[in-house]
């Protein structure tokens, strides 16, 4: 049987839903980092060239998820809306962010549904190949058996791939130890609301502090005034007693001027409290200015790790881009290298009939 390349299609999705795609961080093998800026169809396909199940989303016109699901692999939940599974042929862990639990839920059962089917694919494709391996290597005299089998022709799945590309054992992301990151977009807004509160504070507490300094001013002018009617009132209580002969009026008179300073003095006790009030204020003031920085500052912080974080997406994405090429080169090779050995098995197959009718014509 001749093998010619491959060219698996992908005609209609069997399953598709909608999440947040995230790779490990090939670094630390612990940090998750967004493939996608937003929530992107993730579909299944079944690839009926090659009798496999695949795992395919796009963002735009870019692949970034291309997994074939293999019998081993297993997608793990890792919170109520997380989920993660390790593709050794990529070298890599994918995780996606789900919108409820119920999509997530799908999601898994469909994985493990395909999972078995490709399981099932498996078990039955190693059958036929054992059954079509079996008459060639029967010979009449026991002498001429070929060490070629289909899998050494075609190779498996397990052996398309490069070997460096292949893992001793699929990497699993703890669920405690890989947070589900958060945008850097939602801690800058996080930061700038408060950053604008405490605009507006500052800018209320600074009209009330230019507010109370000309009440202030206002008050000591007034307290000035009343000190110096109190004098003068003190003054004039003080005539009034050395008058001989006053008269029960002026006793009155007395009495009503010292209720008005006892009013003055209560007045003014009441705008120094007032003063020390607006004191605390203007204290207070400051320390928001301070906490008005620190968050300034904080900020400014943030928008440059969001920059080198930026950097470095665009640097995998740039070594996403390379092994891609990389890969179908390796395919290009892999297909002439098949196409070469089909023809070398076809022309060794001819070789063998002919010597098996020249061993019965000898024989007979």
């Amino acid at each position: 049987v001749r093998s010619k390349g491959h060219t698996g299609t992908f005609p209609q999705p069997i399953f598709s839903t909608r999440a947040h795609v995230f790779q490990i961080d090939p670094t630390t093998k612990k940090n998750w980092v967004p493939t996608s800026k937003h929530a992107v169809t993730v579909s299944y396909f079944y690839d009926s060239t090659r009798n496999v199940y695949r795992i395919i989303s796009l963002d735009g016109s870019k692949a970034i998820i291309n997994s074939t699901i293999t019998p081993n692999m297993t997608f793990t939940k890792t919170s109520q809306k997380f989920g993660q599974w390790a593709d050794s042929r990529a070298n890599t862990v994918y995780g996606l962010g789900f919108s409820s639990e119920s999509h997530l839920s799908k999601f898994a059962e469909k994985f493990a549904e395909f999972k078995e089917a490709a399981r099932l694919a498996k078990e039955k494709s190693q059958e036929k190949m054992e059954l079509t391996s079996t008459p060639s290597q029967e010979s009449a005299t026991g002498e001429l058996q070929s060490p070629l089998t289909p899998e050494s022709i075609n190779g498996t799945d397990d052996e398309r791939v490069p070997r460096d590309a292949s893992l001793n054992s699929e990497p699993r992301a703890e669920p405690n130890t890989v947070p589900f990151p958060h945008s850097s977009s939602a801690i800058n807004k996080h930061w700038e609301a408060e950053l604008a509160a405490l605009k507006g504070n500052n800018a209320k507490l600074t009209a009330a502090l230019l507010e109370s300094t000309a009440n202030v001013k206002q008050w000591k002018q007034q307290l000035a005034a009343y000190q110096e009617e109190a004098e003068r009132l003190h003054k004039r209580v003080t005539e009034l007693e050395c008058v001989s002969g006053q008269t029960a009026g002026i006793k009155t008179q007395k009495t009503e001027l010292n209720q008005t300073i006892e009013e003055l003095e209560a007045a003014l006790k009441a705008k120094e409290e007032e003063l020390e009030r607006l004191k605390a204020e203007v204290e207070r003031a400051s320390e928001l200015q301070l906490q008005k920085d620190a968050v300034s500052q904080k900020l400014q912080e943030t928008e440059t790790r969001n920059a080198e974080l930026e950097a470095q997406l665009a640097g995998l994405e740039q070594r996403v881009e390379t092994s891609q090429v990389e890969q179908e080169s390796f395919r290009k090779s892999l297909r002439s290298l098949l196409e070469l050995l089909d023809g070398k098995i076809f022309e060794l197959t001819e070789l063998r009939d002919s010597l098996a009718k020249l061993i019965d014509g000898s024989g007979s």
